[in-house]
């Protein structure tokens, strides 16, 4: 009876939703094999993290309360007193680094592998927008629990962009809200970082699966084929599964081992503590901020650092248009040294950030 059953309710669902359809697809689609193919699981792992970072985000919002008077009791009230609660915290806090970390990785496997090439232009340019999603994230997400270390941070970070002509203070003062970072600031924050984000980068996420899905999977530019392609399900599909269960593994110790602390209550009338550094992710430009003089040929140093930041992103964006070999299918190795340096440059500055 229970057999006859689930018959009629696998058949009713397959009358209203063509699942057999949908496998058939996933199933046709096909997951080519070389010595590169590793690369290929970055992107599902960002989507495992950025997964995480929902789940978790939504448990702590029944708790958190966006108000300048009761963030930061809010916060500790979910790390000391609610069951498990710092472990939640802990995992939304790791889950947004591994995230931020696998982006990074599969964008430059892309770039290095000539992924963005036809017909794939406007997945590499979605994938670019939510690299910049995926930072507003972490920029929005820092002043939240309202510590001395995420207001200070917040405070600096907020002033970087003031340099900019025209739109530099207008949107500072967008976000903040006031002159200072205080109760609007907060809400603000809060309100890109639980809904206006994360609802863009959703719909930014499914276009950029269902273009992968529409024009397959690319191989690289002079890479051969050494095994028979495997089909994306379920045989590709597990194999993701498995590299998702080893990332949770390692995000589970990580925020058991080393779990996100919360430092004294924020005070605005206090300076600013020394040694206040961003996130990894953003030490990049806060060294090179350091490097470059403040005036260099009676240029504000800031300017030009937020100007160069601006063109090198538009130029990353229009990459695929750029490289004109890889369109025609052949290797581009300036392109690649590019990407190399960028790397070695991103990393440099990371170490430097956390050493000097």
């Amino acid at each position: 009876m229970s057999i006859l059953r689930t018959a009629r309710l696998k058949k009713w669902i397959d009358e209203r939703v063509p699942l057999e359809d949908i496998r058939a697809f996933l199933s046709s689609k096909e997951v080519p094999r070389h010595r590169h193919s590793f690369w290929y699981y970055f992107g599902g792992m960002t989507l495992f993290f950025f997964a995480v970072q929902l789940v978790t985000g939504i448990l702590l919002s029944l708790y958190y309360q966006p108000a300048s008077e009761h963030a930061y009791e809010s916060v500790r009230h979910i790390v000391n007193e609610i069951p498990q609660g710092w472990l939640i915290r802990s995992l939304h806090a790791w889950s947004a680094h591994l995230m931020v970390l696998m982006l990074l990785i599969h964008m430059f496997s892309v770039f290095l592998m000539k992924a963005y090439r036809k017909p794939r232009e406007m997945m590499w340019l979605s994938g670019v927008v939510l690299l910049l999603l995926v930072l507003g994230f972490g920029f929005t997400g820092y002043l939240l629990p309202w510590d001395t270390k995420s207001y200070f941070a917040t405070l600096i970070g907020s002033e970087v962009p003031k340099s900019l002509p025209l739109l530099g203070s207008w949107g500072v003062s967008l976000i903040k809200g006031a002159d200072y970072i205080g109760e609007e600031t907060l809400i603000r924050m809060y309100s890109l970082h639980v809904i206006i984000l994360p609802l863009t980068a959703v719909l930014f996420i499914t276009f950029h699966l269902l273009h992968n899905q529409y024009s397959g999977v690319s191989v690289p530019v002079g890479t051969a084929e050494t095994k028979p392609a495997v089909p994306f399900f379920p045989n590709f599909a597990y194999r993701d599964m498995l590299a998702w269960l080893a990332g949770f593994a390692v995000l589970i110790a990580l925020a058991t081992i080393v779990p996100r602390d919360l430092g004294e209550k924020a005070d605005p009338m206090a300076s600013a503590p020394a040694g206040i550094k961003p996130e990894w992710y953003f030490l990049p430009l806060y060294q090179t901020l350091r490097i470059v003089p403040s005036n260099l040929f009676a240029v504000n140093g800031e300017l030009i650092v937020n100007g160069a930041v601006g063109i090198l992103i538009a130029l990353w964006a229009l990459i695929p248009f750029i490289d004109r070999k890889s369109a025609k299918g052949l290797k581009s190795p300036i392109f690649t040294a590019i990407g190399i340096c960028i790397i070695l440059y991103l990393a440099g500055t990371i170490l430097a950030g956390y050493f000097t």
